[in-house]
């Protein structure tokens, strides 16, 4: 497809693998200059190469620590200025409750929501000023749909999901969009490690670990967001919600269709406003739909 981004700069975050790795790669073979961030230099070649070897003619890595501000202010120095802003960087474990420290839950909201607030809030005036922008919170289902063993890293998700939608209300008649991504459990080399982390088997395979995972960790996001009375599933707390899971087809902003695990309703915010946040089965082919918007305004 052509997202109509050639010659536009993307920075996107925690980009030396997974999701961030592969949205990086489509930004690049789509024409866009694509910088990549992270804190190991190594990686961060290795991930530029891949990204040229696959097409993309313009990549760039910085190295910086983003999760604290000095990181950020180092990043924001050496690229003082994009098109489109990825957050995604982010990390999570499975933890009971009672066993999150207070270390855990600050370092939780450093890395997931911090990162993020202090590269938008450089970025996203810049995008007023110019009329045109994108920023994109790659947040989580879990976001909504909670699971009782990743309370804290759900409630950065939830953050996420309240700093794009607060932003997205100021960006109503401009050609500026801020979207949350919430994608599931995605097949990547972290959440390898993830899945047999939570899984009784510490030996098991990793399908062995994966069909595990989806027989009680999914369970335990349905048990918590059923709703008793009514009999009725809802997708974090949303009475009329379809239930978890179920698949269809929506409109994207620009015209496009991306598929999709309903759950949220999309809210459009007026002419060139953002829709607030949707699931998909592909976080990249969701990113796409709204990166293309350049194409329709």
């Amino acid at each position: 497809m052509d997202l109509k981004i050639a010659g536009k700069t993307a920075l996107v975050t925690g980009s030396t693998a997974g999701i961030g790795l592969e949205i990086a790669r489509k930004l690049a073979v789509e024409g866009a200059g694509v910088v990549l961030s992270g804190r190991d230099q190594e990686k961060l070649d290795q991930a530029a190469a891949g990204i040229r070897a696959s097409g993309g003619a313009t990549v760039s890595g910085v190295r910086a620590d983003i999760t604290t501000a000095q990181g950020a202010a180092e990043l924001l120095r050496q690229v003082p200025s994009v098109d489109i802003l990825v957050n995604n960087l982010g990390i999570y474990e499975s933890k009971p409750f009672a066993d999150i420290s207070d270390a855990d839950w600050q370092r939780y909201f450093d890395v997931n929501v911090m990162s993020g607030v202090r590269l938008t809030r450089h970025y996203f005036p810049q995008m007023l000023t110019r009329d045109d922008g994108r920023v994109i919170f790659v947040s989580s289902e879990t976001g909504l749909a909670v699971d009782p063993a990743m309370i804290h890293y759900a409630m950065t998700k939830t953050a996420q999901l309240s700093i794009a939608r607060g932003l997205a209300g100021q960006t109503k008649g401009t050609r500026v969009t801020v979207n949350s991504v919430m994608p599931g459990p995605t097949r990547s080399e972290g959440i390898v490690d993830f899945l047999r982390s939570v899984s009784s088997k510490p030996d098991a395979t990793v399908a062995e670990a994966e069909a595990e995972f989806f027989a009680t960790a999914r369970s335990r996001i349905t048990a918590a967001t059923h709703d008793r009375a009514g009999g009725d599933r809802q997708y974090g707390g949303l009475p009329g919600q379809p239930p978890i899971g179920r698949h269809q087809r929506r409109r994207c902003p620009a015209g496009r269709r991306a598929d999709q695990h309903t759950g949220v309703r999309p809210a459009p915010l007026g002419r060139y406003g953002s829709s607030e946040i949707r699931t998909p089965t592909s976080a990249l082919s969701h990113f796409a739909c709204h990166t293309s918007g350049w194409a329709s305004m």
